[in-house]
């Protein structure tokens, strides 16, 4: 099997990104979040179950140090009680549940440590770690990615904090790391911000090795993505899709990844397409 890293080094060594092999890096948003409780170890094994080949989990750092999977600054939408998740231990943390909002057959599952996360992936997988804080966690993910031998090859750093996306190169050098963006347009000039100019300028500044871009089709275009390439943009990847067809159309784009809430349907539109 092919780790991501050798996937991904395959691709520069040939010198382009093939569309059809980067089709088949279909990354579990949160887990398989549409059937599961997302960040959850049970979405996360549903994603293998629909063939994912990765899975993207969030995490934030508790106040004794512990790193956790969670989206959101608070527990208070699927935990069911307002935590702030950097004010709070894991202890407090693991009081609530995560599951019950999503279906009463969920109910019960724990708030994941990054620990518990890694080993629900199964050797030869990637895992894809959104960073939700400061370059803070960025020490304490290392000594955990340490501690627990993981295989950097198969490990994918994202974050839209371009601090922390350099404290991630300066730390873990060969870890491969991503900085993130959405759009905005500008109210007055009618432009799409940040400009393609803006992009490449932070990812040169934060020595980000790629992007991971909102699916936004009126801002991802061919050219957009030319005109990031000429600006030396090697690799990107695209969130959160969940239509068939802005899968294919980000495939023809050449995404390395497409990053989506329900993988079974989008690598089934996917291997439809290229039949």
């Amino acid at each position: 099997m092919l780790n991501g890293r050798w996937l991904l080094a395959a691709l520069f060594v040939c010198g382009s990104l093939n569309t059809t092999l980067w089709a088949q890096m279909i990354v579990a948003h949160r887990g398989a979040s549409y059937d599961a409780p997302e960040n959850t170890v049970a979405a996360f094994e549903e994603a293998w179950r629909q063939q994912a080949d990765g899975v993207e989990g969030d995490f934030y750092l508790t106040t004794d140090g512990q790193i956790v999977c969670i989206h959101d600054r608070d527990t208070q939408r699927t935990g069911g009680r307002r935590l702030k998740v950097s004010d709070s231990s894991l202890e407090q943390l693991r009081e609530l549940e995560y599951g019950a909002w999503k279906d009463a057959r969920f109910a019960g599952e724990p708030l994941p440590t990054f620990a518990d996360v890694w080993k629900a992936i199964p050797a030869g997988k990637l895992f894809v770690v959104e960073l939700k804080v400061g370059p803070e966690i960025v020490m304490p993910l290392k000594r955990q990615l340490e501690e627990l031998n993981v295989p950097l090859d198969q490990v994918l750093i994202i974050c839209f904090n371009s601090d922390t996306v350099a404290r991630c190169k300066e730390l873990l050098p060969t870890v491969r790391a991503h900085w993130l963006t959405s759009y905005k347009k500008d109210a007055s000039s009618g432009k799409w911000r940040p400009s393609v100019d803006q992009i490449a300028q932070t990812i040169r500044d934060c020595g980000a090795d790629g992007l991971g871009t909102q699916g936004n089709r009126q801002v991802v275009t061919p050219e957009f993505i030319a005109q990031l390439k000429s600006r030396g943009l090697e690799e990107f990847h695209v969130w959160t899709i969940d239509s068939p067809d802005d899968a294919r159309y980000f495939q023809k784009l050449g995404a390395m990844g497409i990053t989506t809430n329900r993988p079974a349907l989008i690598r089934e539109s996917l291997a439809t397409e290229t039949r």
